[in-house]
């Protein structure tokens, strides 16, 4: 018995192993990818997951193999939440297994597991911020969490990568401008802040909803230069010119 447990689970390793294979023929993936399918175990569905994490060197292959996984895994349900939170812990890249989290979870255990993320990722440096951008964006299009997900892109206005920055910033642009505002202002105004992009991204957000700048609005016009010479404060608010 127990050797013929050691020998399935070899066997479902040895299709995993041909499942993310780049290098392999399509043919040979796709076979791979159905005895997962018909596996259907935990460790199975997590093979699947796995096939998210690489890349072949035919684009319309690889978006084929990766658009039919997430359709598999799917019509598998919450079944797929324990293995989706598996990889999710430690993938580089998180966007197709978001895909699923939206399709298969209730809005409560999709913030579960975004919250999970969100504290292994805290805003600040990372070597590769793939992770945040990508749950990022998918919390901005991710409809059905809002309002619920501007408070936690927030934070990420400050982080090290200006990529993560201006992602947020797109990310809360149509959020309640009295949550965002100060959060924004402030970010535009920190000391350290060397991005013009960052910068004009977030005075274009705080012009469209005409956020009162306040007592801040004289430290905001030395600002207005380079990408942003297109504003000026006007009225206690930044304007468009």
């Amino acid at each position: 018995m127990v050797f013929g447990l050691f020998s399935k689970e070899k066997s479902l390793q040895r299709t995993i192993e041909k499942a993310t294979n780049k290098l392999a023929q399509q043919a040979d993936r796709w076979a791979a990818l159905e005895k997962l399918r018909e596996d259907g175990s935990d460790d199975a569905l997590f093979g699947l997951f796995k096939r998210f994490a690489v890349t072949s060197g035919n684009q319309v292959e690889d978006q084929q193999e990766k658009t039919w996984t997430v359709d598999v895994i799917v019509a598998k349900g919450p079944a797929a939440l324990g293995p989706l939170r598996r990889y999710i812990k430690s993938a580089a890249h998180i966007s197709y297994a978001l895909q699923v989290l939206e399709r298969v979870a209730t809005t409560e255990q999709a913030l579960e597991v975004v919250d999970t993320i969100v504290a292994a990722e805290a805003p600040g440096y990372t070597r590769d911020p793939e992770r945040r951008l990508d749950l990022i964006r998918w919390m901005s299009e991710w409809k059905a969490g809002h309002p619920d997900v501007f408070t936690r892109i927030l934070p990420y206005v400050t982080d090290f990568d200006q990529n993560v920055r201006v992602a947020a910033t797109d990310g809360i642009a149509d959020a309640d401008i009295g949550l965002t505002g100060p959060v924004l202002l402030a970010a535009f105004l920190r000391p350290e802040e060397e991005s013009g992009r960052f910068r004009r991204r977030v005075a274009e957000v705080l012009a469209a909803k005409k956020f009162a700048l306040g007592d801040k609005a004289g430290a905001v016009a030395p600002h207005l230069v380079g990408p942003v010479s297109g504003f000026a404060v006007d009225g206690g608010v930044l304007i468009q010119r």
